[in-house]
């Protein structure tokens, strides 16, 4: 395991809890009730997958779990979020079409919260914030009103962007058209259509139950990876690295780092592409010219950062090519030559 992830179970104690106000919350019934047919639907989903699934439903599962990821993690997340690398009409299409199989509220609304979480992590004005324990950060925000602090900091935010591209702006005009046809009856009807799995079957298997699948593993990363993990690149906030998260995810864990660098699209420092098959999905569309102006970060950056602000758990990848052995060291900084004291110069030239 390289020296940048860590276990779901490691905790690091550097960042104390941030105060947080006592608010009431407004509870949205209607979401709870959602909610809890969905937990109770994916049980009862996870029983039939194991008793009488056929194995072509259970890969056709799998493939909806997987573009899924690509919709949330290379589309809505690192594309048109962060704007970490561009993409041409036919890429952002497909993007739009797996995003809206996620079930996770249009494009345009996930980027705006999203932005908001990067701008006030882990304050009253973050959607999610981990502050308020693992459960609200992780799905309980979803289930009550949205406070004033956030929606506020969301209306100040530039979203021209967003709103300038027509894929986004189309997915969200007709979202609340699309997304039930798309996220719940499509993946039922393909089973069953097909090759014959009862309608049950497919239904809690492929909809309800893959659905509450990706639907927690993406709530995760604001959980699970603001709390459990070791922050290698910015010890003084609460995103860590996860490597867990990032395997469910398909790259999303390793979230220090992605608060660190929330412009590289790999949001990871990774020679590889374990835990991270969503930076393996944009190279892949890179090399077919559909997507374009990948930006990441250099070794040098990612270096001083976390010299500058990590917690000391951040080592090179590899160290027999980066570490410096010593002075002449071609390796070695020209600032730290500039700013090193040479005392006791001597006046004659050493062989």
């Amino acid at each position: 395991m390289p020296p940048n992830s860590t276990t779901f179970d490691s905790v690091s104690p550097t960042v104390p809890p941030l105060e947080t106000k006592r608010y009431k919350y407004e509870i949205v019934w209607k979401k709870v009730i959602f909610f809890a047919y969905l937990h109770i639907g994916a049980v009862y989903g996870l029983h039939l997958l194991v008793t009488e699934a056929k194995w072509a439903t259970w890969l056709w599962g799998y493939l909806i779990i997987f573009i899924s990821t690509q919709g949330t993690g290379a589309g809505a997340h690192r594309l048109w979020c962060h704007r970490t690398y561009k993409a041409k009409l036919p890429l952002r299409i497909l993007l739009a079409f797996y995003q809206t199989i996620t079930f996770q509220k249009d494009i345009y609304d996930w980027c705006r919260d999203h932005r908001v979480h990067h701008k006030y992590s882990d304050t009253d004005s973050d959607p999610h914030n981990a502050s308020r324990g693992f459960f609200y950060s992780h799905i309980g925000w979803l289930m009550i009103k949205k406070q004033e602090e956030v929606t506020s900091k969301g209306k100040k935010l530039d979203l021209s962007d967003l709103e300038a591209d027509p894929v986004v702006m189309f997915q969200r005009k007709y979202y609340w058209y699309l997304a039930p046809v798309i996220a719940f009856l499509m993946p039922a009807a393909v089973p069953w259509y097909f090759w014959n799995e009862r309608f049950e079957v497919s239904w809690y298997v492929c909809s309800i139950l893959r659905y509450c699948l990706t639907l927690n593993g993406t709530c995760l990363v604001n959980s699970a990876a603001h709390i459990f993990g070791t922050r290698p690149y910015d010890k003084n906030i609460l995103p860590t690295q996860n490597v867990l998260v990032s395997y469910i995810t398909n790259g999303e864990g390793f979230h220090n780092y992605h608060h660190a660098f929330p412009w590289d699209y790999k949001a990871a420092e990774l020679g590889g592409y374990y835990g991270n098959w969503t930076t393996a999905f944009i190279d892949l569309m890179a090399k077919i010219g559909w997507a374009y102006d990948l930006k990441s970060a250099s070794v040098e950056m990612v270096e001083k950062k976390a010299m500058r602000t990590g917690d000391g758990s951040w080592t090179f990848d590899t160290p027999n090519e980066k570490a410096v052995w010593g002075w002449d060291d071609k390796n070695m900084d020209e600032n730290d030559i500039k700013m090193a004291e040479v005392s006791y110069r001597s006046k004659f030239k050493s062989g």
